[in-house]
């Protein structure tokens, strides 16, 4: 995608708005990017996204792989002194991406995500056998891992057979009903 390097004012504040934090108010000490465990994978440090959407720079900050990389950990809003959850304003970033049809620079995390939500409708609760071989399957990475399996069955850390919970419903509620609020 081409940066556009045009400001949109109005970006900082619908982003303010919508994450409930006051990223103007963020004066770049880096605390957040010094301390941050996934930063050396980022293309932005976590200081440099807050001060792109200070300055508006909506595309920029929506092409980015680091809102698809942050591990929303929290270490980040743990070391603001300004007492920011960065963690918010990078949930709202990545909707947003999403929404306005910016593709992933990270093309994994989406299909992880999805194998992931698509997990838990199925089966109530993670089943890491079929987890793992459907985001294997979506993302090319047919065999990844795959020479792992027979020691984690071997020590019952896998298992061939999906887990039988009560209440699958209720857990199939609350996913529809954090979709519908997600798509709003």
């Amino acid at each position: 995608m081409v940066h556009n390097k045009i400001s949109s004012p109005s970006f900082l504040e619908e982003v303010e708005a919508e994450s409930g934090e006051k990223v103007r108010i963020c004066y770049q000490c880096g605390k957040c990017s010094a301390g941050c465990p996934v930063g050396y994978a980022m293309d932005l440090l976590p200081n440099q996204v807050m001060r792109l959407v200070q300055l508006g720079l909506k595309d920029e900050v929506l092409s980015c792989a680091t809102i698809w990389l942050c591990a929303s950990c929290e270490t980040c809003a743990t070391r603001c002194p300004r007492e920011i959850e960065i963690v918010k304003v990078m949930d709202v970033l990545r909707r947003r991406s999403s929404a306005e049809g910016y593709p992933s620079a990270v093309r994994e995390v989406p299909i992880f995500v999805n194998s992931f939500i698509g997990n838990l409708k199925r089966f109530g609760r993670l089943y890491e056998a079929a987890f793992v071989g459907t985001y294997n399957i979506l993302s090319g990475h047919l065999t990844k891992d795959f020479d792992k399996v027979p020691a984690m069955l071997s020590k019952h850390k896998l298992s061939l057979l999906p887990p039988r919970i009560k209440g699958i419903s209720r857990i199939r509620e609350i996913i529809k009903r954090v979709e519908e609020i997600e798509k709003k």
